[in-house]
């Protein structure tokens, strides 16, 4: 049997929430003060996902790029492959928020989009 603290980050109130593993089996969570901190201990352990925030290249803009983000969330273990993939994308300006920039970012999909406007030069 083994413990597990994570700390909740379902919503400002930070839990810390302790889970009784034996193996891969959730025996027991507890110091969590709502559902929110009992679903993502679960998920967690069962499933991390996060949503990835990085930038994009950007031609002919008046930045030099753009603000992007997975439009939902990835599993944990494709993150480090997204952010590699996002460092070869080139668009064109204008960009528009809300954008789709990538259509099923490694076959995830979840679309990378444009979290802020870039006009042309």
């Amino acid at each position: 049997m083994k413990t597990v603290n994570l700390t909740c980050i379902g919503c400002p109130l930070g839990c810390a929430i302790t889970l009784e593993m034996d193996g891969d089996a959730i025996l027991s969570i507890t110091g969590n003060s709502c559902k929110i901190g009992e679903n993502h201990a679960r998920k967690e352990m069962t499933d991390p996902t996060r949503i990835v925030t990085s930038t994009v290249k950007v031609t002919g803009g008046r930045l030099p790029v753009v603000s992007v983000k997975t439009a939902a969330d990835i599993p944990k273990d494709k993150i480090f492959d997204c952010v590699r993939a996002l460092q070869t994308v080139q668009i064109a300006a204008p960009v528009s928020i809300g954008q789709v920039i990538v259509p099923d970012i490694l076959g995830t999909g979840v679309d990378i989009v444009a979290t802020r406007n870039v006009a042309c030069q």
